[in-house]
This record gives structure tokens, sequence and C-alpha cells, in this order.
């Protein structure tokens, strides 16, 4: 756990000078789910995601001398403009614990601001943008100040473990179209400590998956996955959780490796039944779908019966359903999601997001 603790990341005395760093960082979607952890956010299990495009974060970090005596960090956060106190008390926490990490920020004033393009808390994993962006934001002003990060795998790998203390499915975001976390026998570079890219093994088959994120309801989750991965401790089903995604994954990786569009679809939507279902069967008990969610579920699985057109669906911790498709078909699919499934969304509201490039540096 100390690999990147660094107590040389410290600014000579009257050294300290002022900077502005923005980093918009994406969604992801996780195709085998991460739902359960140990130690300081280590996965019980791998999983594998598609990183979005239009679902993102933009993050400002503004730093300078630190003008008072306070000890520790000195931060203000900034949500959307306004100071919200639970996001400010979490980004606070969060900077303390990377101390050992970033010695330099107890000797600097920073002023976060950070902005989503869709809702938080809302179960499309806004922490993983949101947490991301912040890593990065961190990470580069590290190589602004000590230019220790020039290599950019190592800047990769330390901004996905960063990330992974402040939400865990954050460690993937750091990568473009597909990214792995969690040690498996079929990757040496795997690991609990961050994410790796895995696009680069992927078909052409998925190089152009579209996403569309039907938002069902925009209301925040009666339950968080910060305390739904921990009643998995309780969950009396979390061991044959952790035996048979093993072999899931095995699987999944494979049908993203052959083009395998059938075989992704079928272990996508296993996985996201199996989440939820973990969720009605833990103690205590609880639900986030919705009757919309159902409905579209529905109507999805007798689209695909009528039109044998690779369209599949997935969730995240949350009421929300997301679509995912090959481009060649966005015109037929498109047109079934306005007429058929936009009536079970909040407002007709849906985010038409796809396979995306990474986060970007503005």
């Amino acid at each position: 756990m100390s690999e990147f603790h660094n107590p040389g990341l410290v600014i000579e005395p009257g050294r300290v000078r002022s900077g502005k760093i923005i980093w918009r960082s994406p969604s992801n979607i996780a195709l085998i789910k991460y739902w359960g952890k140990y130690g300081t956010q280590m996965p019980a299990n791998p999983s594998v995601s598609f990183t979005l495009d239009a679902a993102h974060t933009e993050t400002t970090l503004e730093y300078g001398p630190k003008m008072t005596e306070k000890k520790g960090v000195s931060v203000d956060f900034l949500f959307q403009g306004l100071t919200n106190k639970v996001f400010s008390d979490r980004i606070e926490k969060f900077l303390l614990q990377l101390l050992p990490v970033f010695p330099f920020l107890s000797q600097i004033e920073l002023t976060i601001f950070s902005s989503n393009s869709f809702p938080h808390s809302a179960g499309i994993a806004s922490s993983a943008s949101a947490m991301s962006a912040l890593a990065l934001c961190l990470c580069s002003m590290e190589d602004e100040l000590f230019g220790t990060l020039q290599d950019d795998e190592a800047f990769d790998r330390k901004a996905s473990y960063v990330a992974r203390l402040g939400s865990g499915s954050a460690c993937r975001s750091i990568y473009p179209e597909v990214a792995l976390w969690g040690e498996i026998t079929e990757s040496s570079k795997s690991s609990n400590l961050y994410a790796i890219p895995w696009g680069n093994h992927l078909h052409t088959e998925f190089k152009n998956m579209h996403d569309d994120i039907l938002i069902v309801d925009k209301a925040e989750k009666s339950i968080s996955s910060s305390v739904g991965h921990q009643l998995m401790d309780s969950n009396p089903y979390s061991e044959t959780r952790y035996m048979t995604v093993q072999l899931r994954m095995k699987r999944m990786l494979m049908a993203l490796k052959t083009g395998d569009m059938e075989l992704f679809g079928e272990l996508t939507e296993q996985e996201a039944m199996t989440l939820h279902g973990l969720m009605m069967l833990s103690e205590p008990s609880y639900m986030l779908l919705r009757p919309g969610t159902l409905a579209i579920i529905e109507e999805v699985r007798r689209f695909r019966q009528e039109t044998k057109l690779p369209l599949y669906f997935t969730l995240d911790a949350g009421p929300n359903v997301h679509l995912l498709y090959p481009h060649k078909y966005n015109s037929k699919i498109g047109e079934f999601v306005r007429s058929n499934l936009l009536k079970h969304c909040y407002e007709n509201s849906f985010i038409p997001d796809q396979m995306g490039s990474g986060p970007q540096q503005l």
C-alpha cells in the first residue's frame, strides 16, 4: 500500500508558487461489476468497464501558498458553483488521507471547482468521474511542482491509484475504451492497487459501442454505493458471488477479444441482474430498481427477440439503464429508444453516450 508514498515531495520554504489545472474525466460503466471490498478500497473481485464520453466531470484545481496556520490541508470546494458541505468534508478527508502520497498538500491552499454533465448520486458512477478528475489534477500538480511524472504510463498508474482511494471504480476512468481492475491470472500486469488499460485487446466489433443512459430517476439513491459495498460483508451469498465471478470475468474478456457480441450481451445482462439481486438479498435488504427500470428491461428483451439486433442492457448501482449496442445499428435502435423507452424515463430524459477516449486535460 505504500508503493506511491513519497516523503521527498516537499516544497522548499518560500518557493511555493501558484497554478491552475483543469481536467475533464469520464464516468465508466462496469461490465463485470466490482461489488464488495476490503482494506482501503481494495476490490473483493476483479472488474472490467467501458470508458464513457459524454458523462463526465470537469474539475478545476487552483493552488497557491498557504496563508493560514491550519494544520493538514486547506481546501475550498465548490460543486456546480455552490458550496456543498457534504462533498467538501469528503474531499478534505480524502486529501488528508493522501498526505503520505502528496506531502506538499500541507504546504498549499487549494480551491476546487467541480461540475458534472449528468445527475450525481443517481447511479451513473458520478464518484468515478469526480474522483478520477481530482486525482488527475493532483498528479498534474505534482508534475508541475517536481517534474516527477513525465512518463505517461507512470502518470496514469499513479492517477489510477489515487483515484481508487477516493472511489474504487474511479481508478478505471483513467483509461480510454476499456479498463481492467483487480488481479486476474490472465494478466500479469493486473493489480488491486490500480486499473490497467485493456483497449488494445478489444476486437473491432466493440470499438464503436454506444451507451444510451436512460434516466429513470434523478433522485439521490436511498442507499449509497459505499453502504452497499459494506453490506456485502454480511451478505449470505457473497462467497458464492466471489467464486463464480472469476469464471464470468474470464468469459467476458474472451468475448471482448474475439468479438463474440452474443456472449458479451449475455454476460453483461447477467452481471446487471446479479448486482441488484445481491442488493435484494443483503441483510437488510434494499432495492434501487424502479418500475420504469423493469419496464425498459422487458421492452429491450422483446425488441431484441423480434429484431435480432444486438441491443443489451446493464445497470449500475441505481435505477437508470445503460443500453449498449454497436454504432452500425444506431439508426434503428435510436428510433426504438425514442419511440418506446423514453416514456419510462424521468421527463423523457436520457444521455446518448458512447465509448470514449479517456480523460482530457483542458
